[in-house]
Order: C-alpha cells, then sequence, then structure tokens
C-alpha cells in the first residue's frame, strides 16, 4: 500500500487538480505515480515539464523507453519497469527481445546501445562518468544533443524510481520485477 495518499483526479482540487489534469492531457493516463507525486503540486508539474520537453527531443521514444528499462532495472524500481514494459510494448512496439535487453542495458541496434551504456554509466556512478564512458559515447557519434538528452531521460527515470520505491506506490499495470534485487544499503 502506498506510503503516501493516492489523489483522485476526481475529488482533487486547487493545484493537485491542475496537475492531475495536466498528467492525463500529457500521458494520456493519470498512473498512480501522478496520484502520489500530486501530494506536491510542483514535484508533479516538475515531472511534466520534463517528459514533455524530452518527447519533443531528439531521441526517439524507443530509446527513451530503452533508458527508462534500463535506469528501473538498475535502480530495482518494478513500478517503473511494470509501466515502461507495458509503454515499450505497447506504445514504442518493442519486441519482447529488446525489452528484456534493454533492461541488461543493451540492445540489437547499435545507436540505442551507445545510449544505454551511457545511462547504465551515469546510473551507476551517480553522474560521475569517468572519461572512458564518455569518450565511448563520442566514439560511438553520438552529439552534444543526444548526451545531454541521454542525461535528461537518466535523472527523469531516476525521479519516478526514487518517488515509486520511496512512497512504495501501487503498481497498477502487469507486475514486472527486477532481475535481482538492487538494494544496497547506505
Amino acid at each position: 500500500m502506498s506510503r503516501v495518499h493516492l489523489i483522485d483526479p476526481a475529488t482533487a482540487t486547487g493545484a493537485a487538480a491542475e496537475q492531475l489534469e495536466a498528467t492525463q492531457r500529457t500521458l494520456g493516463v493519470t498512473p498512480n505515480m501522478a496520484r502520489a507525486m500530486a501530494n506536491s503540486p510542483a514535484a508533479l508539474k516538475g515531472f511534466l515539464g520534463l517528459f514533455g520537453a524530452l518527447k519533443e527531443g531528439v531521441l526517439s521514444a524507443g530509446i527513451q523507453e530503452r533508458i527508462a528499462l534500463a535506469v528501473s532495472e538498475l535502480n530495482g524500481c518494478s513500478y517503473c519497469l511494470s509501466a515502461h514494459t507495458m509503454v515499450s510494448r505497447n506504445v514504442a512496439k518493442l519486441s519482447d527481445e529488446e525489452i528484456e535487453a534493454a533492461r541488461r542495458g543493451t540492445s540489437a541496434d547499435p545507436r540505442a546501445a551507445a545510449v544505454l551504456r551511457l545511462a547504465v554509466a551515469i546510473t551507476e556512478s551517480r553522474g560521475r562518468i569517468g572519461d572512458d564512458a564518455f569518450a565511448a559515447a563520442r566514439d560511438a557519434d553520438l552529439t552534444d544533443e543526444e548526451i545531454v538528452e541521454t542525461i535528461a531521460n537518466t535523472v527523469r527515470n531516476i525521479f519516478t524510481n526514487y518517488v515509486n520505491e520511496s512512497l512504495d506506490v501501487d503498481v497498477e499495470w502487469p507486475l514486472v520485477t527486477p532481475f535481482s534485487a538492487a538494494t544496497t544499503a547506505i
């Protein structure tokens, strides 16, 4: 059970209602994650702003979904793995093989594989990627724009992973669990 109240869009008022309406317009659904985030309309607004901006970026929906899967797997977030597996399959039209590969941080597509290597390096190093990881992105001919968007997509997914894991948000999608428990006590 979620650790915070999941705000019902039908009874929400004020800024929470506005942001839940914006969620429905932006995502086409109002997932439990947004209902939890609506406890801070500013946080939900920030998420939606970043989501909307990156949707218009140079990285395709398929690559963005692959990033979400890789980052969610590394962070052990069942909520995000469940949501992004469904979106990857039904919206981005990724094959089951590509979904599993993305969760492992790779892809049969060379460009997607290069982006995923960078996203994995960013996630594992908490943003302090080494020269080798950055050089590998350059060697794969990723542009400055693709590199910055990879960072932004990685961070967006870390944010949602942390929200969902910290708040123990109820998963409303077909459940997908991490390959292994990614629990590291700090």
